[in-house]
Parts: structure tokens; C-alpha cells; sequence
């Protein structure tokens, strides 16, 4: 028979990119750019060829979304009317990629609170939305960096890779292949956003998250995970078509080479993040309000007696509205963390962040549930409980 050990989240780790952009900043550079298109555009938006853009606010973002302001790892290229997106320079095969390197800096930071060797961690696993290149795999790169021995690999399922790389982390310490595992989250969710598009301009900002799952006899400290569950149905209402299949048009093509390349009025439309929005909240929100409520009953754990959830981090009505569902009532502030308002939506990192900072508070066997969403659509629930 085999035999299963207990995981435990021994740490977490956290890289914040050094520039942010508030919503206030983040309008002017918008508006600015649909001043600059409807000028230039001027004929063809009174002959009815092209649809004029309307400008963009603060008041609008916030009250959509609940985000205030996001770090960016380049500020200048997003705000700049002319390009709006950002710059990020190719580097040398033989330097450490961008994506990495926030990846080794969260790395990093787990493994300093951890206070163990990393040459004690047996696999790396690099879960994040966009990886910045198909192969060698980023995992790898982060593992050879930190010295680890082992195996790594990358794994993709959008806004809950974090979670989904939790579980496969924790079953790999169930099954006695590893002893430690470093889940890292990197995600530069700026680069496949259309800043062009006063629907979701806001949306995303760039991050990196790291997770030290460990076998329970050998942690000292740290939250027994009670469960882990995750959960895929497929849908279009989010997607992302970039790939090596199409041809990725320029940010700064403009408007007549796009329409002569018959790319139509935008060239980047489905080529980055596009939504449905209310469709997205319609579907996602009472799935993941189930799956909370049926994966805390199937443990044995009453819902309403979480002392905190660490939602993904999408939208504060989304987390709102599954807070309310999941405790039967009006969540307290810090029963329900938010961090949306800071960092904006960091896809698979947020969940993540929320927990890293907003873990206080807890007294042995306090239970809390990290728990993310996403695009798939992806589901993934970890029910911890405080050592």
C-alpha cells in the first residue's frame, strides 16, 4: 500500500516590481491616445468606417473593478500614448530571462522565511498565465539558478496556476516523490494586456509570487493544507489567441497598415486578454461559490466558521459576491482580503499575495481557504489550517 504524508505551506515569497502607475496616470496616458485617434480618424468616424473611442476614468475603473493602481516592471512604455504598451528588451540567451529573474527574487524571499537550504527543495514547478518563451522551461531555469537539484517544469492554467500548482506541489509530498516543493508564480500580466481598450485597460499589473510546499514531519510551523480540489470547464469568454501560429502584429502599427494587412480596426484585438465580462461573472462566480461550499462539507469543515479567504484577485464584485455566498452573510474586511485595490488583477499570483500579507492573526488550528479562478474556466480550492 502507499503510504501518504501530510503537506504543509512552509512559506511564501514575494517580488514587487519598483514602479506603479495609479488609475489617475493610467487614464490620462488612455484618454490621451483617443484624443489622438479620433483626430486622426476624424473622416472615417463621420462616414461611419470606423467607430469613434471614448475616453476613459477614474471613477469608471474603480467603481468596475476595485483597483486604484498596479506595478508594472515598465512604466514609461504603458504610458506613453504613442506605443501603450510596455518595453521590455529581449536578453541574451545567456543572461537569465526577465520572467525568471522575479520568479528567483520571490523564490528567494520563501526560502529566507523558510530558514532551510534550498538544496533541500526536490522540484521547482513555474505555474503562471504566459510564460515569456515555449522551451527550455522556466522552471528549469529558475532551478538552476537556485541550485536545486531535481526536476522542474511549467505549468499553465491561467488565473489558478498557483493553485493548481498547491496540489500537484502537495501530491507530490503525499506520494513520496519529494520532500520539498517551490511553486513560483511570476507574471508580467502587463505585457498581453490591451491597453487600448477602455473595457479592460485597467485590468492587470505585474508580480511574482513563491510557495515552499514541505512534507508535515519535517516543518516546523507553517498550515496543514486540509484539501486541496480543482475544477476546469471550458469556455471562450476569456481567452488569449498570442501564439506562435499567428502573427503577432506590433503595438505601434497603426490604424491603415492594420486595415491594408486586413487585420481589421485594432491589430491586437484577439491577439492578447479579451473577456466577457458579465458573462465571466454570470458562470465563474456561482461555480466557484459551490465548490467552496461542497469541498469544505466533503472535509468536514463548516464554511461559515472560515476565519479568512484568500480569493484570486479579479474583481471586487466577483470576491465580494462569493464572500457573501460562502459565509452565508457580509464579510468583515478581514475575512474576505482584498489587495486588488494595490496590486490589480496578478492572475495567478493574487491569491497568493493576499495570503503572503494578510496571514496575521491566526491561532493554531484557525482555519482559512486559499482558493483562485480564471480563464479555462480553471477553479483550484486549498483549505489550510494553522499549526
Amino acid at each position: 500500500m502507499v503510504q501518504t504524508r501530510g503537506a504543509v505551506i512552509a512559506a511564501t515569497g514575494l517580488f514587487t516590481p519598483e514602479q506603479s502607475i495609479s488609475n489617475d496616470e493610467l487614464v490620462t496616458a488612455f484618454n490621451a491616445y483617443v484624443d489622438k485617434f479620433n483626430r486622426e480618424n476624424e473622416d472615417a468616424i463621420r462616414q461611419g468606417l470606423v467607430e469613434a473611442l471614448s475616453p476613459s476614468s477614474t471613477e469608471f475603473v474603480e467603481k468596475a473593478s476595485g483597483i486604484r493602481s498596479r506595478y508594472v516592471m515598465d512604466k514609461a512604455g504603458i504610458l506613453d500614448p504613442a506605443r501603450m504598451t510596455p518595453h521590455l528588451a529581449e536578453r541574451p540567451n545567456e543572461e537569465v530571462s526577465l520572467l525568471a529573474e522575479m520568479a528567483i527574487r520571490a523564490a528567494e524571499d520563501a526560502i529566507a522565511r523558510w530558514g532551510k537550504p534550498a538544496s533541500r527543495i526536490g522540484a521547482v514547478l513555474c505555474a503562471a498565465s504566459n510564460m515569456q518563451r515555449p522551451y527550455p522551461a522556466m522552471a528549469i531555469e529558475v532551478q538552476q539558478a537556485l541550485g536545486i537539484e531535481g526536476f522542474a517544469f511549467d505549468m499553465n492554467v491561467a488565473c489558478s496556476s498557483a493553485t493548481f500548482g498547491i496540489k500537484t506541489a502537495a501530491d507530490f509530498i503525499s506520494s513520496g516523490s519529494c520532500d520539498a516543493v517551490l511553486v513560483v508564480n511570476p507574471e508580467i500580466c502587463s505585457a498581453h494586456l490591451n491597453f487600448r481598450d477602455r473595457d479592460s485597460h485597467f485590468i492587470f499589473g505585474d508580480v511574482a509570487t513563491a510557495v515552499i510546499i514541505e512534507r508535515a514531519d519535517e516543518a516546523s510551523g507553517g498550515w496543514d493544507i486540509l484539501g486541496t480540489r480543482l475544477k476546469t470547464v471550458f469556455s471562450n469568454n476569456i481567452r488569449n489567441n498570442f501564439g506562435f501560429l499567428n502573427r503577432a502584429a506590433r503595438p505601434t502599427d497603426s490604424l491603415e497598415s492594420a486595415q491594408a494587412n486586413g487585420e481589421g480596426a485594432d491589430p491586437l484585438t484577439d491577439r492578447l486578454f479579451v473577456q466577457q465580462g458579465r458573462k465571466v461573472f454570470k458562470d465563474v462566480v456561482p461555480m466557484v461559490s459551490d465548490m467552496i461550499v461542497d469541498h469544505a462539507d466533503h472535509l468536514g469543515l463548516d464554511p461559515k466558521g472560515l476565519k479568512r479567504m484568500w480569493l484570486h484577485q479579479a474583481n471586487i464584485n466577483m470576491n465580494q459576491f462569493i464572500g457573501r455566498k460562502v459565509l452565508g452573510r457580509e464579510p468583515e474586511p478581514h475575512e474576505n482580503v482584498i489587495i486588488l485595490d494595490d496590486y490589480a488583477n496578478t492572475s495567478s499570483a493574487g491569491s497568493i499575495i493576499a495570503f503572503h500579507l494578510h496571514h496575521d492573526g491566526f491561532e493554531s488550528g484557525d482555519t482559512g481557504l486559499i482558493c483562485s479562478f480564471g480563464a479555462g474556466y480553471s477553479a483550484g480550492t486549498v483549505f489550510v489550517r494553522k499549526r
